[in-house]
């Protein structure tokens, strides 16, 4: 007789958490080649555009016989339009993994029951928490050399250049970068005062600094565009894996310099611009060793101007998910509250530099 399996609680329109399991064992045991039993089913923390779960699968025989530590990623019940599907995400991680990137080795994409893909990919020890990690130098005693790593693995990402056959679904990618981003931006933006009957001062200025300011173009990049603090990896003090791929795309690559070294994403060490974890110039250093664009910092304003830009667009978009009903969340309702926040972080940046 089987063993009770652990499990969290059932998600809602997903039936017991049993059926849960029983259905991902089967979608599982296709893709694998043998018969699988799950024996644990824990969401993880975060996933506020996906899910992930974590699981103990037994493999009964086949080529993946034995008992294996994966993660499960799935659609959360609403996603940011702007989010990849999970085979095309599957994909993405493929292509990453293939070029040296850090990330979790992905293995499998399942067609689950009621059509909803999902991927499993390898475990990945460390931990994710920001405030933890920009705090804690028990779990980050080099902080150089994490920023220079984390650096040097962006630095690999943005050796994929296009096209990239397998990545056809990304579409063509920018001769301009930067104005893509702003005319995507202005898109949504516009998008959203549309729905809800309001405006953005601040973030209006902003995209029109933006407009004005915009660096000649580099060439095209595979980029991450959520490589942040929180979105990695660390074990004993090491980056071990950059984690969710759904936003990614072609373009510049310093915005994803950018989007690292915003403010935003500091958690409770301002000072450390680098994600709260170091210096810029440590994780510029790394980024450059490993066969980056050499950039300077002043060169990096503009893109952290377009990362808050961005990241106050997400933030009302979200908020949306759960004002419109789609996804009821507190999460969801309560980020929006850290739009005032970053346009003033945009007002600051561009101080002195209209």
């Amino acid at each position: 007789m089987n063993a009770p399996r652990k499990h969290d609680a059932a998600r809602p329109g997903d039936g017991t958490a049993d059926d849960a399991l029983e259905r991902a064992e089967r979608a599982l045991a296709l893709a694998c080649g043998g018969p699988v039993r799950l024996a644990s089913w824990v969401r993880l923390s975060g996933g506020a555009i996906q899910e992930n779960i974590a699981v103990e699968a037994r493999v009964a025989s086949g080529p993946h016989a034995g008992t294996h530590d994966w993660v499960l990623r799935k659609d959360a019940p609403s996603a940011v339009a702007a989010s990849h599907s999970r085979a095309s995400e599957f994909a993405i991680l493929r292509a990453v993994h293939a070029a040296g990137v850090l990330v979790p080795e992905p293995l499998f994409l399942c067609a689950g029951e009621g059509g909803q893909d999902f991927f499993a990919m390898r475990r990945v020890p460390g931990v994710t928490a920001g405030h933890r990690l920009s705090k804690d130098d028990a779990l980050v005693p080099d902080r150089p050399g994490l920023a220079r790593e984390l650096g040097a693995n962006l630095a690999r990402l943005h050796r994929v250049a296009p096209p990239v056959a397998a990545l056809a679904f990304l579409g063509d990618a920018p001769a301009d970068g930067a104005r893509a981003c702003v005319a995507d931006y202005r898109q949504g933006l516009d998008e959203l005062g549309a729905l809800r009957g309001e405006a953005w001062p601040a973030l209006e200025w902003g995209l029109a600094w933006c407009a004005r300011h915009a660096p000649a173009p580099l060439p095209s990049r595979l980029l991450h565009r959520d490589y942040r603090t929180g979105n990695y990896l660390v074990h004993e003090g090491r980056l071990t894996a950059a984690l969710d791929w759904e936003f990614a795309g072609w373009g510049d690559p310093r915005e994803d310099l950018g989007w690292m070294l915003a403010r935003c994403w500091r958690f409770a060490r301002p000072d450390r611009e680098a994600g709260g974890i170091g210096s810029a110039a440590d994780f510029l250093a790394g980024y450059a060793a490993e066969g980056g664009a050499s950039v300077t910092w002043e060169e990096t304003i503009y893109w952290q101007v377009l990362a808050h830009l961005r990241w106050a667009l997400i933030a009302l978009q979200q908020a949306e998910r759960h004002r419109s009903g789609s996804q009821a969340s507190l999460e969801l309702a309560l980020t929006a509250h850290i739009v005032p926040e970053l346009e003033s972080e945009i007002l600051a940046l561009t101080k002195g530099r209209a």
